[in-house]
């Protein structure tokens, strides 16, 4: 059964901080894995669950630089890790299950955003592959490590996902490339995946969930010029983040609720804004959000997840 998304009513908002999300909640002795848990959403998302008491391993493309970004977090820990590249992703998944921990959090939340035509792996164009097929690849290679019924899954999706469905015909934009086409398709299959994820996985875990963190200004806008951000209204005169923009901590706040939340019990595959359930999108303002209803169909997203298995080589569930 598909959760209806309908606000919970919970005590928290598009104001709430990662922190605040967490008070009252003791992860010691838990073991989280953030990807792009050093730069920032990622990184607020590690401090916050850091403070909680929680283990966060943090996978890096840059492991030199992610070492600077968390060397004065307790029980952190960095290892190598290109999702664009499902040979790394193999070795990383490798290495952490011969250590035989178990995860109790899996936040996918690296990701690319607006950047150049770049084709990687077999032709593969660079968000469909980073942010949805390295994370798929990555999920299902750790499953082993999953505790049994307690485990969730939470990627971060994003309203972008308002400008795209899924691009059957063209997944890999062979013909016209057109960089915010692509960036919204990568999100719609992020919540596509989290949706069949935990479809899959509701009788014995993971429980998954999909994320929209609100507008932040982060270094995922890197390819995007600055004097787009004017035109666009992202940023005021005065250059600082426009009116409904969110601190990194607070953008950071519904991807750590949807992990730690006892009133999700029973709400897998939901999408997830300002730390509550999101409702229908009443408008097509991202800034609004709500959720789509192409992000919320079950066939798409089965056939998203027969297409990723047979693109990545990994087995159904």
């Amino acid at each position: 059964m598909i959760t209806e998304q309908q606000k919970l009513g919970t005590a928290f908002g598009a104001h709430s901080t990662a922190d605040d999300v967490l008070t009252g909640i003791d992860l010691a002795g838990t073991t989280a894995l953030v990807t792009g848990g050093y730069s920032g959403l990622g990184l607020a998302t590690t401090r916050a669950l850091v403070r909680a008491g929680a283990h966060v391993v943090v996978p890096a493309r840059r492991p030199d630089i992610a070492e600077k970004a968390l060397r004065d977090l307790p029980r952190t820990e960095v290892h190598a890790l290109d999702l664009a590249d499902l040979d790394s992703v193999r070795v990383f998944s490798e290495r952490l299950l011969e250590t035989g921990r178990a995860l109790d959090i899996l936040i996918n939340g690296a990701g690319v955003m607006a950047c150049p035509e770049t084709r990687v792996g077999p032709g593969w164009e660079a968000h469909f592959a980073i942010n949805h097929l390295g994370h798929f690849a990555l999920t299902q290679r750790l499953r082993p490590a999953f505790v049994p019924g307690g485990a969730r899954v939470v990627t971060v999706a994003s309203s972008g996902h308002f400008l795209s469905g899924m691009r059957w015909e063209d997944i890999h934009f062979r013909t016209g490339y057109d960089r915010w086409l692509a960036y919204a398709q990568s999100k719609t299959a992020n919540s596509l995946f989290a949706l069949h994820l935990d479809r899959l996985g509701a009788d014995r875990g993971p429980r998954a969930f999909a994320v929209h963190p609100g507008s932040i200004l982060t270094p995922l806008q890197r390819h995007i010029p600055r004097e787009q951000w004017h035109a666009q209204g992202w940023v005021a005169e005065d250059g600082t983040p426009a009116a409904g923009f969110k601190t990194p901590e607070q953008g950071a706040a519904t991807a750590v609720w949807a992990a730690t939340s006892p009133l999700l019990d029973g709400h897998g595959g939901a999408y997830c804004q300002d730390c509550d359930l999101a409702e229908p999108a009443a408008t097509d303002d991202m800034l609004v959000g709500g959720v789509k209803p192409w992000v919320r169909d079950p066939e798409a997203a089965a056939r998203l997840w027969d297409l990723s298995c047979e693109l990545t080589g990994l087995s159904a569930f």
